[in-house]
């Protein structure tokens, strides 16, 4: 043979080498091993209380609702294959896909409407329940229809009923996309399985995750071991695991999530009764430092309990306070605590859930209190406390989510006329009059500082390259379909 045939041979033969090992890596590599930060996946009725994030990804994994979110956080079919708002706002109807439950019975309209009149009623301790305070009935049409009435309109009413808590379950079983598979792994561990057919190429398609829980630290250590592709689940108080350790690069996602991140009082009968206590501690904390302390990019500081960008309502303006550095407002904010405050100063006691985060959000707000004389503790429990952590992620761009937090029904230390202006938004038919309504509240429970704002909640993932299938959503929520696939572009 030439030596210039053998030469292109050669080259040829490297060529094909190199590509391969590329063209291997497109191709299924088995189970995808999925950990969420907390204790082992159960599947539970959420109309019997608020679900942990480990069982959140379970119940919208092997139960989802009317209407899911795809990993962008965009609201695509579930249950139902379409759906029509009528033009007044008032009325959601669904057709439902033809769907067996396990098991090969038929899945009916009159068994999901029971099911979501359960998660709704006065009965219920579905953590979403009052979000979907408008929904006036829920109705079956036919066998495949579905119709939700409003007592006014709700633009948002999709994005909730895509959360795990609206996810159609019975008798402990759901209609997937996943469903648990019956072989033994593990205790702690659950295999879903999920078939899909490709009518273009005629041929199934099979997706494979094993999901279990794990401590923030062990679940990092699983991850930077190479023994789990995905992690879900973090928060501010675990997040400090996860910068510490050695991991490859770009895998440390942050989500761009709405909601509440900050402080509210505990109980009645304290010093922070007192608004002007209460607007003592605000003003004393060094937002900047603590965002900085927390490390995650983008974060920023906040001081209203509404955020920019939510539906029907302008962006919040900052309090006038703010614009006086705060250097030169201690020395008002020490005589004003030891004014309101008494010359003995009892210790504030404060509760924080455990981890290095928390520990980081103590040591910042003990300084910066402990600049106008005051002596930060943290107490065992929210009930033994003075103030205690709200840390939630926002279902929806309602503001009205974000107000009805600190209903009188809700927290010990409230206002009455907020209440009413909810109440009155509520009921609300026309959307201005509504937004005008949410507005006054926020700015009342801002004025008498019933929540001490910090920032954005924050939410983190670990994500190997394997996992192709991720993006961050402002709704925290991150399905378990096509993991391995590209996500559509765009986002909520």
């Amino acid at each position: 043979m030439p030596v210039l045939v053998r030469r292109a041979l050669a080259l040829t033969l490297i060529a094909m080498i190199a590509v391969v090992p590329s063209a291997c890596r497109n191709k299924p590599e088995g189970t995808v091993k999925v950990v969420v930060i907390g204790g082992a996946p159960k599947l539970r009725d959420p109309a019997l209380g608020p679900l942990a994030a480990p069982d959140g990804v379970l119940l919208a994994s092997v139960g989802q609702g009317l209407v899911r979110f795809d990993a962008s956080g965009n609201i695509v079919g579930g249950l139902a294959e379409r759906w029509t708002v009528s033009d007044d706002g008032l009325t959601y109807i669904f057709r439902i896909a033809s769907t067996n439950w396990p098991g090969g019975r038929k899945l009916t309209a009159q068994q999901v409407a029971r099911i979501l009149k359960r998660s709704i009623a006065s009965s219920s301790a579905n953590s979403l329940k009052d979000t979907v305070g408008a929904v006036s009935d829920v109705v079956a049409m036919t066998d495949r229809v579905i119709e939700i009435q409003l007592k006014a309109p709700r633009p948002n009413l999709l994005a909730l009923l895509a959360q795990p808590e609206f996810a159609i379950v019975r008798n402990g079983v759901g209609t997937g996309p996943f469903q648990p598979a019956a072989d033994h792994v593990p205790p702690g561990q659950l295999r879903l399985t999920r078939e899909i057919s490709d009518p273009d190429a005629d041929e199934t398609r099979h997706e494979d995750v094993l999901l279990s829980g794990a401590s923030a630290d062990a679940a990092v250590r699983k991850f930077a071991s190479g023994e789990t592709d995905l992690v879900l689940g973090g928060t501010f108080a675990d997040l400090p695991y996860a910068l510490r350790a050695r991991l490859p690069r770009g895998s440390l996602r942050f989500d761009p999530a709405s909601g509440l991140f900050g402080l509210v009082p505990a109980r009645s009968g304290s010093k922070l009764d007192d608004v002007a206590a209460r607007r003592v501690l605000s003003q004393a904390i060094d937002r900047d430092a603590l965002v900085d302390a927390l490390n995650v990019p983008g974060l920023v500081a906040r001081t209203t309990i509404l955020e920019p960008g939510l539906e029907g309502v302008p962006d919040p303006v900052a309090p006038t306070w703010l614009a006086t550095p705060l250097a030169q407002r201690r020395a008002a904010l020490a005589a004003d605590a030891a004014r309101l405050f008494g010359t003995d100063k009892p210790p504030i006691k404060i509760w924080l859930p455990n981890g290095p985060g928390a520990q980081i959000l103590f040591d910042r707000l003990a300084s910066d209190w402990g600049a106008i004389g005051l002596t930060l503790q943290r107490a065992p429990s929210p009930g033994a406390a003075d103030l205690k952590m709200i840390d939630q992620v926002a279902p929806s761009i309602s503001p009205a989510w974000f107000l009805r937090q600190f209903r009188c029904q809700f927290v010990p230390v409230c206002d009455d006329q907020a209440d009413q202006l909810l109440d009155a938004a509520r009921d609300a038919l026309v959307a201005a009059q509504r937004a005008a309504l949410l507005a006054q509240a926020a700015a009342r429970i801002d004025e008498d500082q019933l929540f001490l704002p910090l920032a954005a909640p924050i939410r983190w993932s670990l994500v190997s390259s394997r996992i192709q299938g991720f993006a961050g959503n402002r709704y925290a929520r991150h399905t378990l379909t096509d993991l391995e696939q590209r996500p559509s572009s765009g986002g909520p």
